[in-house]
Formats: structure tokens, C-alpha cells, sequence
């Protein structure tokens, strides 16, 4: 067995390319955009990479590639959290404990010779993009921009010496989900009472847009487990791509005299499309996209912000209310509200009062080094 860094053109094809090999008789598995994890891993094109240094390695048997993964040192996230943690991350291997041990243990030994003492992951990059392993709810393909893989990974983990860092929750509401009747009092104090207005997102001005909901986001999330702040330069990668594929519906603020005080962001789940097209946004892929965007039945709650001083005040459930009204009115038939961390007890009794039940959970593992 070899390990091997990526760095040839080849061998980053190989990189992207594995996945297949390992989900070919999967029929939940999403293959991913090509052209999507091209950009990712592009250190001139993603952001990311002006706060980070990442290495990608394949480990082979023979000719054979058993395996791969990437090694990723966030200095924002260290800074943030006062912590020494190389990521690991963009995972896959054949179910082998000496591959995956193969591929940790690289990932290990280049964030010890850069002075790290903690192996986390997986982070694909960040937790701000896809993270952790799908641990229950194997029955379903993974909605937008969240994971999946087989359940042998968490095995391997264990096999390896890695514990629990934290489980992250997926809540599904189908159209017909039950809220509880406070909420449905919540939302009338709140909509009678709150000195706030709603509107959805203006995409002529994206940008400023975008920045409105990094600020909120920063501000209201900043004391959670995980958390990195976005930069600026990430705030505009993420603009251009809600111009791409949001639903202008889906992306709701609340203004306080013309000053955003929160937001609901919903997408939808194009992984509904993205299953067919097999990685490749052929010509003929591309007009199936059009064709059939509008076709889409779930959404995905990516991330709901309020500021502190808005909190407990129902403002939450507004927003909400609000996001539900325009994704049945443009038919979509259910959510899934993903992901929410396992402590995270205010968010998660949230999102059980209107209804939502967890029905898949995710972990992240972690290790001394």
C-alpha cells in the first residue's frame, strides 16, 4: 500500500473521479457537479483557500486506488476558536481499515508538522460547506448541499480511534406536517405586534443582498459550535451563487425600518435534478435542468439568522410562516431544515413546534494527534 499526494492533472482527475467507484451500485448517491468540485478545490477560484492550505492524497494497493482524501488547516477557524485542528475531509475509500487508517494517518502527520495536535472531520471544506458523515437514514438521497456515504465509513472511523466531536441533526415537514397550536399564536402576536416588515430577496442587487445576510449570520451564529465567520470574498462567492439557483421566494428578510434584522434562506433540492445528470453538465444536461427545475418538490432550510435582540420575540416563527406560504404556493411539497447541531436544544425545540421530525442525523469525529 502507497500513499500519495495529489499533483498531476491525472491524478486530480482520479481524485475527482473516485466517488464513482465507490457508489456505483448506490442508488441514493447524488453524483456532484464536476464542474462544482473543480471550483471547490481551485486555490485561485475559491475564497476559501485565502484562509486555508489543503492537500489531497490517494492511497493505492498496487495500481489500484483504494482511497482518498483531503488534509485542510483553516487558520480562521484557529484563530477563531483558540484551537490547533487539521480537517480531514472529502473522505471516500473501499470498506478497509488499513486504507482508511492509511489515509488518516497522512492527513495526521501533515497537520502535526504544521504544529496542529487535534484530527477533525469530515469537513468538505468547512462547516460552512458540506461536513460529517451520515450516520442514520441510509433509506434517502441526501437533500442539497448535504452528505451521504455508506454506513461502513462510521466503522472505519471507530476502527481507527476517532470518538464523537458532535452529531448534527436533518428534520423533515411535509406539507401536511401538524404545528402546535402556540405557534400559530406566536405568529399572529408576532405579525400583530413586531415593528418589522417582509420581503424576499432583491436579486438585482444581489451583493448587497448577500452581505445583509453574512452580517446576520456572523452576529447570530457566532457562538456555536464550529462556527467560522465569512469573509468578505466569501460573502460575494456565495452571491453569485444564490443569483445561480435560488428561488427569490425562498430567501425571506425581515426589516426594521429598512434595516435587516433577519432572514430565512430556503433552496431548492436540485439534487432532485443532479441525480440524473451523472456529474456532467452536458448540453443535453443543461436543458434538462431548465426543463425540470420547476419540477422541484423539496426544498432545503438551509439557514434561518436573527439578531440578539430580536430573539424571543417570534420573530423566528414569522419568518418561517412566511418561507412555508411561499414554497407551497409555488408547489413544493415538503422540507427538510438541515443541518442543526445535537445541543443546540433552542433550534431544535424550533423546529419540532412546527412539526419536524429528525429523520436523519450526521457526526463528526475527531481525535488527539
Amino acid at each position: 500500500m502507497a500513499i500519495k499526494k495529489v499533483e498531476s492533472r491525472k491524478e486530480l482527475k482520479q481524485f475527482i473521479s473516485f466517488p464513482w467507484k465507490i457508489y456505483r451500485d448506490d442508488p441514493n448517491w447524488v453524483p456532484p457537479l464536476v464542474i462544482d468540485i473543480k471550483e471547490k478545490l481551485n486555490r485561485q477560484k475559491n475564497p476559501f483557500f485565502e484562509h486555508a492550505e489543503m492537500e489531497l492524497f490517494l492511497v493505492y494497493r498496487g495500481e489500484e486506488i483504494c482511497g482518498r482524501i483531503a488534509a485542510i488547516l483553516d487558520r480562521r477557524h484557529n484563530e477563531f476558536h483558540q484551537e490547533k485542528v487539521v480537517f480531514f475531509g472529502l473522505y471516500e475509500s473501499i470498506n478497509d481499515e488499513d486504507v482508511a487508517r492509511e489515509l488518516l494517518t497522512a492527513v495526521s502527520d501533515w497537520g502535526k508538522a504544521r504544529g496542529m495536535d487535534t484530527l477533525r472531520g469530515p469537513m468538505n471544506l468547512s462547516m460552512n460547506d458540506e461536513c460529517a458523515f451520515l450516520l442514520e437514514g441510509f433509506d434517502s438521497p441526501p437533500v442539497i448541499m448535504m452528505p451521504y456515504n455508506p454506513p461502513y465509513y462510521n466503522e472505519l472511523m471507530v476502527k481507527c480511534g476517532l470518538v464523537k466531536a458532535k452529531d448534527l441533526y436533518a428534520f423533515l415537514m411535509t406539507r401536511d406536517h401538524k404545528e402546535k397550536e402556540k405557534v400559530r399564536l406566536i405568529v399572529e402576536r408576532a405579525r400583530r405586534e413586531l415593528p418589522v416588515t417582509l420581503r424576499t430577496v432583491n436579486m438585482k442587487d444581489i451583493v448587497e443582498e448577500a452581505r445583509k445576510i453574512a452580517f446576520i449570520y456572523n452576529e447570530a451564529w457566532k457562538r456555536n459550535w464550529g462556527f467560522v465567520p465569512w469573509t468578505e470574498n466569501e460573502m460575494i462567492h456565495m452571491a453569485k451563487k444564490l443569483k445561480q439557483f435560488a428561488d427569490p421566494d425562498l430567501v425571506i428578510f425581515a426589516e426594521d425600518k429598512d434595516r435587516a434584522v433577519g432572514f430565512a434562506f430556503g433552496l431548492p433540492n436540485y439534487n432532485e435534478i443532479l441525480k440524473k445528470l451523472n456529474g456532467r453538465l452536458t448540453p443535453w444536461g443543461l436543458l434538462y435542468f431548465l426543463l425540470n427545475r420547476k419540477k422541484i418538490k423539496g426544498i432545503r432550510a438551509v439557514v434561518f439568522g436573527v439578531l440578539k435582540e430580536y430573539r424571543m420575540t417570534g420573530l423566528s416563527y414569522l419568518l418561517y410562516d412566511q418561507l412555508e406560504k411561499n414554497a407551497l404556493r409555488n408547489g413544493y411539497e415538503w422540507c427538510e431544515t438541515s443541518w442543526q447541531l445535537e445541543d443546540n436544544d433552542a433550534v431544535n425545540h424550533f423546529t419540532e413546534s412546527l412539526g419536524g421530525r429528525i429523520y436523519k442525523k450526521y457526526r463528526i469525529y475527531e481525535k488527539k494527534i
